[in-house]
């Protein structure tokens, strides 16, 4: 299967997360909510890991994917503690399209970071998506 068939899925998944956080964190403060979810994603992708047999393979990680496996770690804390804080004080239908502002960032940082190619079509496609969540954050 493709990469667009798998982000397409994450998409999905990522929609159901905003809606089922939103109704979860509504009684809960919020950085006890994103612990708990913490918890079940670990839980859970360990549980996937042993079951496919990957968890094998974990003595080979080297240092240098150590590190910005864990930056990348403190990164999604970081981003869960805040958007959880954000879904607990805001509409979800405004909250979660300023959230994929990430993808703007990430075009922007790819470039100077990754080595990828800042074209006209990115340059576009990331205006349209700010363009977007500005328009659905004020209406």
């Amino acid at each position: 299967m493709s990469w667009l068939f798998w982000s397409l899925l994450s998409a999905v998944f990522a929609a159901t997360t905003a809606i089922l956080a939103k109704i979860g964190v509504a009684d809960v403060e919020p950085n006890l909510a994103t612990a708990v979810r913490t918890t079940v994603v670990v839980l859970f992708t360990w549980i996937i890991a042993v079951s496919l047999g990957t968890h094998a393979e974990f003595t080979h990680i080297d240092r240098r994917s150590w590190l910005f496996l864990a930056l990348s770690g403190i990164a999604t804390g970081l981003s869960w503690i805040c958007y959880f804080r954000a879904l607990s004080v805001g509409p979800v239908s405004k909250v979660a399209p300023i959230d994929k502002l990430s993808v703007v960032f990430v075009i922007l940082a790819a470039w100077p970071v990754l080595g990828e190619a800042l074209t006209g079509r990115k340059l576009i496609g990331g205006v349209l998506i700010a363009a977007g969540a500005i328009v659905l954050a004020l209406g």
